[in-house]
């Protein structure tokens, strides 16, 4: 007879902190998007990712576990209704992957499990925002949320991880959300952008990042928290969790290097935006593949990944679509790697759950022929058009009815005083008058009003590293 239920406390212990990292991931991308941001839009950006903590939480408990890990339904869904937040599941039995046979699942309570999907959901929704700063209404922008993640996140999950189409039927592979968060976002990103269309002035005016410290901090943040989405993501304390964990440092690293060469090689200087974007790219990229491929192959794909990422963000101005803060370049693009290249480098001889549990062969440099990587260009083209195309639909509506684009006088008086009515740095005397003191008593001349600038080329990007 099968042995009573028993919680396993190494692996909830784990996948509790990992849960943890993961949330502190989302801050960590208010800190990097907030950086890169002009200072007077910095807090719009800020609160787009703070939102979504809030909002999609509370749609991910009511409703959204349930579709992505429900019961099967037809491929494209789970039951509604499995996890329905009115219900409760403190019982002994309620263990996630518990089975008649196995009683204990892999010894982790339900709601362990359902708090470190729900932080994978909440920041797959706040990377989009990255693509619309400056320029989208709050209100617009928590619409937006709440009906792409009813309509695309949820379902996709379920698509990838849920038994869906996508990993049960089509064999794809995605250990931690190469397809499932970045191909996702970065989609959506795009068909958002698209219809709110270009900032006031770009790309003729410096859209330049008013903080790059700030930056820098957030990408660290990222990248701690990183560990928690990678290694997290075997849900179990064992050998390829620390895979994960180690093809997780090795590609970030290399991707910092393959990023800085381009630059070098480029713009003549390596510069800080460059370093933390660079490790944006390479831990996007390892995210499907961290534990399914050897290290070896981790610090090809990041070397690989961070130039190619550094290239693909002077796309925007080749096609004409204003990404602000370079979703599609680092998110889209390097999901993508990380995806296809499952399809060269996947191996069961580091993970024997590629065959044994998902069904996955081998990559083709391992004899598995082209089959795995036509999968996994499969799996992206569907999230691509799917995701992409809803997020254009959802935002054409809003545009249409409520609004999602703030006016042209509030962008360029700044979004932050428009949509929230306060602005992150106050720069006004500590007496409270606008007029300093030496003015005031007569001491120094006005400063002269600069000449006019000759008007510049409005087809000719101008450098967005340097702080302004």
């Amino acid at each position: 007879m099968p042995e009573a239920p028993t919680i396993d406390g190494g692996n909830t212990v784990w996948l509790l902190v990992s849960t943890a990292l993961v949330l502190l991931m989302t801050p960590g991308l208010a800190l990097f998007y907030g950086g890169l941001n002009r200072s007077k839009g910095v807090l719009n950006m800020m609160m787009m990712s703070f939102s979504a903590i809030g909002l999609i939480s509370v749609l991910w408990w009511f409703y959204g576990f349930s579709v992505a890990f429900g019961s099967d339904v037809n491929g494209l869904w789970g039951d509604p209704g499995a996890y329905l937040g009115t219900k409760t599941f403190l019982a002994e039995t309620d263990l996630w992957g518990a089975t008649a046979e196995n009683p204990s699942g892999i010894g982790i309570p339900l709601y362990v499990f359902m708090a470190f999907q729900m932080v994978f959901a909440v920041i797959t929704v706040a990377l989009i925002s990255g693509a619309i700063s400056d320029r989208a209404k709050f209100s617009g922008w928590l619409l937006f949320a709440f009906g792409w993640a009813t309509l695309v996140y949820f379902p996709v999950a379920h698509w990838v991880w849920g038994g869906g189409v996508i990993g049960a039927k089509l064999h794809a592979l995605d250990f931690a959300g190469g397809t499932a968060v970045h191909i996702n976002a970065g989609a959506a990103a795009l068909g958002v952008a698209l219809v709110l269309g270009k900032r006031v002035g770009w790309p003729r005016e410096g859209m330049k990042p008013h903080n790059i410290p700030l930056v820098a901090l957030g990408a660290g943040l990222l990248w701690f928290g990183w560990f928690g989405f990678n290694a997290g993501s075997e849900l179990t304390v064992d050998s390829v969790a620390g895979l994960a964990f180690l093809n997780t440092q090795l590609a970030t690293a290399a991707a910092v290097l393959g990023w800085l060469l381009v630059e070098r090689i480029k713009d003549g200087r390596p510069t800080m935006v460059g370093a933390s974007s660079g490790a944006v790219a390479g831990l996007v990229a390892i995210t499907p593949a961290c534990g399914f491929i050897a290290p070896w192959a981790a610090v090809l794909l990041g070397g690989v990944a961070g130039a190619v990422c550094a290239l693909a963000i002077s796309l925007k101005y080749k096609l004409g679509y204003d990404d602000s803060l370079d979703v599609v370049g680092v998110h889209f693009v390097g999901g993508w790697i990380g995806s296809l290249w499952l399809g060269l480098f996947a191996t069961n001889s580091v993970n024997g759950a590629i065959g044994d549990v998902v069904g996955a062969s081998d990559g083709l440099l391992y004899g598995g022929g082209l089959t795995q990587l036509g999968r996994q260009a499969l799996a992206g083209l569907i999230v691509t058009v799917w995701s992409g195309g809803v997020a254009w639909l959802l935002a054409f509506a809003i545009q249409k009815t409520i609004g999602f684009r703030v006016s042209a006088e509030a962008e360029v008086d700044g979004i932050d005083v428009a949509e929230h009515a306060e602005s992150a740095y106050d720069l006004s005397p500590t007496t409270g008058s606008s007029t300093s003191a030496f003015a005031m008593a007569g001491i120094g001349g006005t400063r002269p009003s600069p000449e006019p600038a000759d008007e510049a080329d409005e087809s000719a990007p101008v450098s967005e590293k340097v702080a302004g």
